[in-house]
Order: structure tokens, then C-alpha cells, then sequence
């Protein structure tokens, strides 16, 4: 049985920029009344930081590999909005729509058919962690990008998660070489707590870019502000840049 996902329609127009399309709902770049409410004490504290463009403290770390005002940690930290969807592997999907010559629908087993590859790379999170040594396996956003064919005119991508999150990046970051759409860490399943079954893996940003639980990857010719970036951080997110906020 499929999952109920009410709001799929709402992509069939997102180009038109009319009222009610995703498109038009974030012409003002604000949150719209569709948009979750963040109610975990983490998400909250990070609309507050965004609010007071709140800068962590100057850390003494190895500057080649530790962004500045990042603290490495030993565990991963858990950062959502206050639900974790539950996704069963027999249920999962991954739609990829928007300006591509070859739109896809994958389930679990079609995803795992797809060439797959591993990637090193650290995660260095908005909220000023940096979890080091990491390894990830899943398919690479290029592999993908070159099955569905996106036209010539697109420049950004936006991610659909299950518990109603997006965000926003540029069709470049998207196509980086360790750019990954993920289902293991270190040797293990992706839990839920993590976004699994399936999460973006985007190392060269700031880890809220990484989207949990994706079910939709949109390309776009212009861009979209997604959730974080339209209450107040960087649209770009790029953490050796320290670009935290607008």
C-alpha cells in the first residue's frame, strides 16, 4: 500500500507561482500556515538563534578540517522539527519531478538497484557540532541527475521530506562529487531518528541541507526557499564560510 501523502498534487503545479502552488506559497519567502511547527526544544532553540543571528564561540581546532566556531563531537546528535516519521522499506518512495526528461519513481528495491557508492566525509551541523570520520554508502546524486536528465534551464533543487520539511540548494551543490542520497552510516542502516531509511548526505554545507526522510527531489530553473531559509539562515549554507544566516 502506498503512503498517503495528501499534498502531491501541490508539485504537479509548482511552477505556476499561483496561489495555493508550493511555488506561490514562497513568493514572500515566509513560512506558510502548511508549514510544520517546530516543536522539539533543539528546533526551537535554532529559530531563536536565527532570530538573534547568534554566533557560537571562536573554538581552537585543526582549521583544514573543522569549520570555524564548529565543536567536534563523538556521537551524532538528533536535530528535527519534533516528529520522526516512520517509513517502512516495504512503503518507501522517492519521487524525482520538476524539469527532468525523465521523471522516476523508485521504490526501495529500484533505489538499491541503482548503482551504488561509498563516500568519506565529515557533517558540520548549523548548531555548531562536527561529526568527523564518517562514512556513507547510498547512490550518488550525479548518477542519479544523469538518469533523470534535468533540462538545461535548472539551477536549483528542493527537497519534500515526510514530516513536511524542505530545503532548498543550488543544482551545483547537488551535483558535487560527494554529494549522496545515503541509507548506511558506517556499516549500518541510516536509523530513524537519523532520517532512514533514506537521507541526503550533503557534505559541503551545513547539515541542515541534508534533508531527513526525503520522498521528492524537485529540480527547479528558479529558486525556492525552503523551511530553515525562510525564517532567517543562509540560503546557501556554505560552513567554511560560516554563511549561518542572511
Amino acid at each position: 500500500m502506498p503512503i498517503n501523502r495528501p499534498d502531491d498534487d501541490r508539485f504537479d503545479t509548482l511552477f505556476s507561482g499561483r496561489k495555493g502552488s508550493v511555488l506561490g506559497e514562497h513568493t514572500a519567502n515566509t513560512p506558510t500556515v502548511d508549514d510544520p511547527a517546530p516543536t522539539s526544544s533543539a528546533a526551537k532553540a535554532k529559530m531563536k538563534a536565527a532570530a538573534e543571528q547568534r554566533l557560537p564561540p571562536r573554538r581552537d581546532h585543526d582549521r583544514r578540517r573543522v569549520p570555524p566556531g564548529q565543536k567536534v563531537v563523538d556521537k551524532w546528535p538528533v536535530l528535527d522539527l519534533g516528529h520522526q516519521p516512520s517509513v517502512p522499506k516495504s512503503q518507501w518512495t522517492l519521487d524525482i519531478k520538476g524539469a527532468v526528461a525523465r521523471p522516476l519513481s523508485l521504490d526501495w528495491d529500484a533505489f538499491h538497484g541503482l548503482t551504488q557508492s561509498r563516500v568519506d566525509a565529515d557533517i558540520h551541523c548549523v548548531t555548531a557540532w562536527s561529526l568527523l570520520d564518517n562514512v556513507w554508502e547510498g547512490v550518488r546524486t550525479c548518477d542519479l541527475i544523469a538518469r533523470v536528465q534535468p533540462d538545461e534551464s535548472v539551477r536549483h533543487v528542493i527537497f519534500h521530506a515526510h514530516d513536511g520539511y524542505r530545503t532548498n540548494v543550488t543544482m551545483a551543490r547537488f551535483q558535487a562529487e560527494n554529494a549522496l542520497l545515503a541509507h548506511t552510516w558506517n556499516g549500518t542502516e541510516i536509523s530513524r531518528e537519523h532520517g532512514g531509511p533514506m537521507r541526503i548526505i550533503l557534505p559541503d554545507l551545513y547539515f541542515w541541507k541534508s534533508a531527513k526522510w526525503v520522498r521528492q527531489i524537485t529540480f527547479l530553473a528558479n529558486d525556492v526557499k525552503g523551511y530553515w531559509e525562510a525564517l532567517g539562515y543562509h540560503n546557501e549554507g556554505d560552513p567554511w564560510r560560516e554563511e549561518r544566516y542572511e
